[in-house]
Formats: C-alpha cells, sequence, structure tokens
C-alpha cells in the first residue's frame, strides 16, 4: 500500500484449507492471496511479477527468510526457476498439458527447524555436480517436453537423502508411487507431505492411493490430493453467497 502511495484501511479475512508445517508452501500461499487480493481491490495498479518481492516480504514475516521459494510458484504458476536472489530473476517455465501431481500429506509431525538443522552445510563437489545435471534435465524435460527425461531428473541426492529420515516408511512410500506408474516421488519441502508427478490424473489416483496404502501399513493415515500443475497462479473466484 505504501509503495502504490495509498492509505486505504483494509480489514482481509483468510480462509484457508492447508495444514500448517506440512511442507506444503502454508505461508507463501497466505503471502500470495494477500498481495494478489489488495492489487486486485486496489485496481490492479502492479503487475503480477511486480507484486513478487511483496509476497517475499510475507515470507519473510512468516519464516525469517524473504525466500522466493515458494512464493514465486504460487503467484505465476507452473514450474519456476529463481536464477537469482541480487538482482531477482525468476524464469517461469511450462509444464506439459495432463502432467498431475500427486500429494499425500500423512498425519505426522516433522518441525522445520529439526528439517533445516539436519541439512549439511557444504556439499561435495560429486553430489553438486549430480545436482546440477539432474535440474538441467528436469527444466529441459519440462520445456521439451519428454516425460522419460523428467523421469530420469527427478533424483535428489543432496536434500532426500538426509530429510528422508524424519518420515516413517519414506521408502517404502516412494518405491509405491514409482510401482504404480509415477514419473518420480520425493519429499514436499521440508515435509512431512510427498509428492509424485504423473503423466496424467488416471495416474496420479493410482500412485496417491498407492502411497497412501503404504503409509497405513504402517499405521499412518493421512490425506491424498491430486491436481493439474497450476499454469496460472492465483485468480479470482466468483463470490458465493449463502
Amino acid at each position: 500500500m505504501q509503495h502504490i502511495g495509498s492509505d486505504q484501511g483494509i480489514d482481509v479475512t483468510l480462509h484457508k484449507q492447508m495444514p500448517l508445517g506440512s511442507g506444503l508452501g502454508s505461508s507463501a500461499a497466505s503471502a500470495v492471496a494477500g498481495v494478489f487480493a489488495i492489487n486486485e481491490l486496489m485496481g490492479r495498479p502492479l503487475k503480477t511479477i511486480d507484486l513478487l518481492p511483496f509476497a517475499m516480504e510475507g515470507e519473510r514475516l512468516a519464516c525469517g527468510s524473504a525466500h522466493a521459494d515458494n512464493v514465486a510458484p504460487s503467484l505465476l504458476g507452473g514450474f519456476v526457476v529463481i536464477r537469482s536472489y541480487h538482482p531477482l530473476d525468476v524464469i517461469r517455465v511450462n509444464t506439459p498439458e495432463g502432467m498431475h501431481c500427486t500429494i499425500v500429506h500423512p498425519d505426522i509431525e516433522v518441525n522445520t527447524k529439526d528439517a533445516r538443522f539436519i541439512l549439511k552445510n557444504e556439499v561435495s563437489m560429486k553430489n553438486t555436480i549430480t545436482q546440477m545435471g539432474n535440474v538441467a534435465g528436469m527444466i529441459a524435460g519440462l520445456m521439451k517436453p519428454d516425460y522419460d527425461l523428467i523421469s530420469r531428473s527427478m533424483v535428489d541426492v543432496i536434500i532426500e537423502p538426509v530429510r528422508s529420515i524424519l518420515i516413517p516408511e519414506f521408502k517404502e512410500v516412494k518405491q509405491a508411487a514409482l510401482d504404480s506408474g509415477a514419473l518420480g516421488c520425493s519429499i514436499s519441502g521440508s515435509g512431512p507431505s510427498m509428492f509424485a508427478l504423473s503423466r496424467d490424473a488416471e495416474t496420479a489416483q493410482r500412485v496417491g492411493q498407492a502411497m497412501q496404502h503404504a503409509f497405513l501399513a504402517v499405521g499412518i493415515t493421512g490425506e491424498v490430493y491430486v491436481s493439474e500443475i497450476n499454469q496460472q497462479g492465483p485468480r479470482v473466484l466468483a463470490p458465493v453467497f449463502h
């Protein structure tokens, strides 16, 4: 509001159906929703991309760091590459039509601070080279599109091996997803949610059931969400009157 030179007061009510501490970017969703809504209310004085720094400030308030990892894709839709923060350089990457994401949120708690604390401060040259190749392969696979390349590139040798120990049955759940046709499967954010990408909706639903059953095998319940990749970002919904 200061940036656009307005001193108008605003009351905001947020109806949020995302679990906290889930690894799903809950705080980013709130930051983007608030910034986007106020920009709409004020007659869209800023372009969508220009809202990003303000959404990042929302993340600073929520977690202490003004990072764009979650707010950029929440705001712009699709996959997003953050090439640089100084200066901020964000590139949106289109995804293949029909690609779906499956999220399984198990009813367990992973403390975000713990998930960050166990990460190593330094990474070996070998793992860095491997990971850079996988990231490049993933982006190329999305843009071509090439599902086989996407699948081969969905390998995390830096974060996943460390954080997966905080999620019971991680290996079994991941294998269940792959056996059911998922292109790949890994941890969503700091966990405990896990995500998988699939070629189509039918496969994504089957993958979700398999992942859920793998958790249930050891008595862990949870919710399954299946969705197309959001290519648009936030949007204004028609009002619902009761």
